[in-house]
């Protein structure tokens, strides 16, 4: 089954775990970008100003698959439904996890590959026209997702690694504006994410290893429902030549907040 048709299964799956929403999925038709008159032009709109979706403010995990794996540790050596290789098992079933606090490595099960799966709250914001900011209550993380051609990795691996953010807008382009003014954003798409360069960490708490070689795929959907609650589904893809055997797949849901009243920032934890 290819990525595309999994991710559409994912977001099937996960709308029926809430109830039928309301898209916001109604594209814009193709259009000319000038105005009238030969005027210049119009610049192109940031990708803040031609977001076809709202993703800003306070989200809570809603946890309705993967309650052993997620709400609580698993037992040392349960990696189910994880496509694990034999060196992926083998290093799985070395987790110790007083040796990784000892090293001050609590923070392995926090990394991008997995951070979307912890039980926590994000908070999303523009931290200027080009990024995207993603911070998590649970381990006090921060997500910068950057959007435009990818920069050549710099420095040492980091547990959030370098993600370039790109929209896939429902529907194509919007319509030119009049004299010259930027499109504006058709109303419906996703937020693709793609992160490398990752500090080597857990897919699950238990140990269940990833590389520094893994590569990190997300689609980020929004949804509302009929009552008018807003919904965020993460549909995740991890590949690693090194430790499994093919993509791991995981769709993660999200209910928004009104605002950031249960707020709470935490440290890593290590079990």
């Amino acid at each position: 089954m290819g990525p595309i048709m999994t991710r559409r299964l994912f977001v099937a799956a996960a709308l029926s775990l809430v109830t039928p929403a309301l898209m916001l999925a109604q594209g814009g038709g193709g259009g000319r970008g000038g105005g009238r008159g030969g005027g210049a032009p119009a610049a192109p709109a940031t990708p803040q100003a031609a977001a076809p979706i709202d993703l800003t403010g306070y989200w809570v995990s809603i946890v309705t698959e993967d309650w052993r794996f997620r709400m609580v540790t698993p037992a040392k050596g349960d990696y189910a439904s994880v496509p694990l290789n034999p060196a992926g098992r083998a290093l799985a079933d070395m987790w110790d996890p007083a040796k990784d606090e000892a090293a001050g490595e609590q923070c392995k099960s926090y990394g991008a590959a997995a951070l979307m799966r912890v039980p926590t709250r994000l908070h999303i914001t523009w931290d200027n026209e080009n990024t995207l900011k993603i911070e998590t209550d649970a381990g006090t993380q921060t997500r910068l997702l950057h959007f435009g051609p990818a920069a050549a990795p710099s420095g040492a691996p980091t547990w959030q690694g370098d993600s370039v953010a790109s929209w896939e807008v429902a529907g194509g382009p919007g319509r030119g504006g009049r004299g010259g003014a930027p499109a504006a954003p058709p109303r419906g798409g996703s937020l693709k994410v793609v992160t490398t360069h990752m500090r080597p960490g857990y897919l699950r708490k238990n140990g269940v290893p990833y590389s520094a070689n893994a590569v990190l795929s997300e689609y980020f959907d929004k949804t509302v429902e009929t009552n008018g609650d807003t919904w965020l589904i993460v549909t995740t893809t991890v590949e690693d030549p090194m430790y499994l055997t093919g993509p791991f797949y995981t769709s993660t849901h999200f209910k928004k907040e009104a605002d950031g009243a249960k707020w709470s920032p935490s440290a890593c934890t290590s079990k």
